[in-house]
């Protein structure tokens, strides 16, 4: 499906342009909001980052240090016993028909902000499932109504806007009197981030509540726990944040909360630990992996293999997940190998000639190839047939006919953009998103996704996934906005920032605006996509919500992939700071 872009000029005023895909629209307009600065996603104490750049060195530059065994992961009998005990504490907290809906649903939020949630699934559908069918029925605080509709929406839960009449007058605005309850204008803030498209309650709410939140901190009351909190979701909210990151930054806020339960709390430090020690030892295979592949010989190629794991470990991070997050990061790093080899170290001849290997799909077209090209053939072939013959082994379905087709969308779609530049061409709007939909890497990422996760294939799923369904066009969208707005300026490839500015004739920080309402735009779409979700299942599901995550980071923060200023300790903190016991 072709991507339609149409531009409605006005005689003064805004300019509106209109981005369609099928049914789905995004819309932009001329704007003159300043650009905010680029604010770090996690704090991290001094001492933590020297020892993080200490790491980060040693990690991107000796994988002799990544292949030894690390320590602070207590493996003993006692710790996985304790563990045990305090989930079934926690189970009996959530069945306890003593603790009343609101109590519930408090602990339902700490669990998943903590990162534990996957433990407790069951028990969380059955308590939602009830809430849901009260929920038009409630005439409870702010608070109460916020939360319950921020996760029943999270949950799949179509819940209307309309239970927020009550708390605005005639005229559609607000009352006044709810600024003085801090904390319900923060969980109304926050609900406000699941809104639908042309939902105008939920887009008032978010507008009433980022004003008022932003005075707060000046009542003097930014050192408490509300206003810690209060503040980190003005600088994003927390739905939009990574789930592990935000995790481990719930951690300590959680240590401070006046409902804190302190099995909870416990199972939440040792989880995060263990888990941890998990992807450690994921990124040593990798790590081998990439040192027997050889394509670190390649003057070319990237080392970006920690990047690569993050964005695997971001899309879903439960530790039963790791053969997955193993195998996607392989195929990560195989595509930025072959990124390069489009953007900086081929001529269009050898770039056709390695794009028509790639359609072959076969080892004799190796042949063809220019020496310098033979070895990333080959490795995508082998990684390929690799994932290929677990997934008929395991299911008896032959994946090669899609992983070949997902690999030749992507091959073509760089091979235009490689053209764009050494033909010096800059493409419209329409003709860069048309192309930049499959060049981002999306939907090659979710078709191994979905091969690697799901227990039963479905060819229904399959062209979903194939045809750019909802669920997958628009986290490729946010994906390719996201990477053009953190992209750095020495970039070779074309992006949909200079596009914009070229065709609407607009400066950089109008581009940069228009960029961030199309993602903005994007979120709503993306929130109904999952309630109407009857396709795909979890962790699927997650996992594409979670590409829009990474997404928003990157365009909020700076994207450590592509440009080596940004930063890598506040990612990598995730994978090897454990939390202390004490």
């Amino acid at each position: 499906m072709a991507l339609h872009l149409q531009f409605l000029p006005l005689c003064r005023g805004p300019t509106w342009w209109t981005l369609k895909h099928g049914n789905h629209t995004l819309k932009g307009y001329r704007s003159n909001i300043s650009i905010t600065n680029n604010i770090q996603c996690i704090n991290v104490a001094a001492q933590t980052v020297k020892s993080l750049r200490t790491k980060c060195h040693a990690i991107c530059s000796d994988y002799d240090s990544m292949i030894s065994p690390r320590s602070g992961h207590s493996k003993d009998e006692t710790q996985k016993i304790r563990v045990l005990e305090l989930k079934e504490n926690v189970k009996h907290l959530l069945a306890d028909e003593l603790i009343g809906p609101l109590a519930k649903l408090e602990l339902i939020d700490a669990i998943k902000k903590l990162g534990v949630g996957y433990h407790f699934e069951e028990e969380i559908q059955a308590i939602l499932s009830k809430t849901n069918k009260i929920v038009g029925c409630s005439d409870d605080d702010l608070y109460s109504n916020a939360l319950r509709f921020r996760l029943l929406r999270d949950h799949g839960y179509d819940v209307t806007q309309d239970i927020f009449k009550s708390f605005q007058e005639e005229m559609g605005n607000f009352k006044a009197c709810l600024c003085e309850d801090v904390k319900g204008m923060l969980s109304l803030y926050e609900a406000s981030h699941l809104g639908f498209e042309n939902e105008n309650i939920m887009d008032e709410a978010k507008s009433f509540t980022t004003k008022h939140l932003k005075n707060y901190p000046n009542n003097g009351n930014i050192n408490t726990t509300l206003g810690k909190k209060s503040a980190h979701s003005l600088e994003l909210a927390s739905y939009l944040r990574l789930p592990r990151g935000e995790a481990r930054w719930y951690i300590d806020i959680y240590r401070g909360e006046e409902t804190m339960i302190p099995s909870l709390f416990e199972l939440a430090i040792l989880e995060y630990n263990v888990v941890q020690g998990t992807h450690q030892k994921e990124i040593t295979n990798v790590a081998r992996w990439w040192e027997d592949l050889g394509l670190h010989k390649l003057s070319f190629v990237r080392d970006r293999i920690m990047m690569n794991y993050f964005w695997s470990v971001e899309m879903i991070s439960e530790p039963q997940f790791g053969h997955f997050r193993e195998e996607l990061t392989k195929v990560a790093i195989l595509l930025t190998a072959i990124d390069d080899l489009y953007e900086t170290h081929g001529s269009l001849e050898e770039l056709e000639l390695f794009t028509d290997a790639v359609e072959r799909w076969n080892v004799a077209a190796v042949e063809q190839l220019p020496q310098h090209m033979k070895l990333c053939y080959m490795a995508l072939l082998n990684a390929n047939n690799n994932i290929g013959y677990q997934v008929l082994k395991e299911q008896g379905y032959d994946i090669t006919s899609h992983q070949k087709k997902a690999w030749v969308k992507l091959c073509k779609a760089y091979l235009v953009e490689a053209k764009w530049f050494h033909q010096k061409h800059t493409p419209s709007v329409q003709e860069y998103l048309d192309n930049g939909v499959y060049s981002a890497s999306v939907p090659l990422a979710l078709i191994n996704c979905y091969f690697l996760t799901t227990k039963t294939i479905t060819e229904e799923a399959i062209n979903c996934i194939e045809l750019l369904d909802s669920q997958i066009y628009l986290p490729s969208i946010a994906a390719r906005l996201a990477d053009d707005l953190a992209a750095s300026k020495d970039e070779h490839s074309i992006g949909s920032k200079q596009c914009y500015m070229d065709e609407l004739g607009v400066s950089e920080e109008v581009a940069c605006e228009h960029i961030r309402k199309l993602i903005r735009d994007n979120w709503k779409k993306m929130n109904k996509a999952r309630v109407s979700n009857h396709t795909f299942s979890e962790p699927f599901t997650s996992a594409t919500t979670n590409i829009c995550r990474i997404a928003e980071c990157f365009s909020s923060f700076g994207d450590p992939h592509g440009d080596p200023s940004v930063s890598l300790e506040n990612l990598m903190s995730t994978v090897f700071e454990p939390i202390p016991l004490n």
